[in-house]
């Protein structure tokens, strides 16, 4: 009974293997839309703009950014922890200081906001 039942389970995957390389083009689509969608989640708050059109005349410190956006530590500290996780800027370390600057695909973006707001 068990190679009966394996042996109908196994012919309709070959001959699924013709629609699974449509699904899978399509199935790509759907994760690229995904990934765009989470990505303009990140940006979608004032806030958030603001720090990647700082970030996109150069790399800056923490406080540098909460200065310039008037907003606590923490309140900024939670934009950058959004946008580092969407891949949107990159910290780096230096003693006890943080700076952040855009990921390639963050200047990318920045170029488009820029062009938005011109």
């Amino acid at each position: 009974m068990t190679t009966t039942k394996s042996g109908p389970k196994a012919a309709p995957k070959a001959s699924a293997a013709k629609p699974k390389a449509g699904v899978k083009a399509s199935d790509s689509r759907a994760q690229q839309a995904r990934r765009a969608s989470i990505m303009l989640k990140h940006v979608s708050d004032p806030t958030r703009l603001q720090v990647i059109l700082i970030l996109a005349e150069g790399e800056q410190h923490v406080g540098a950014l909460c200065a310039q956006l008037s907003q606590s530590q923490p309140a900024v500290s939670h934009h950058l922890a959004l946008l580092r996780h969407g891949g949107v800027i990159a910290p780096r370390r230096q003693g006890k200081n943080n700076y952040y600057s855009l990921t390639e695909s963050g200047a990318e973006l920045a170029k488009v906001v820029q062009s938005l707001i011109s």
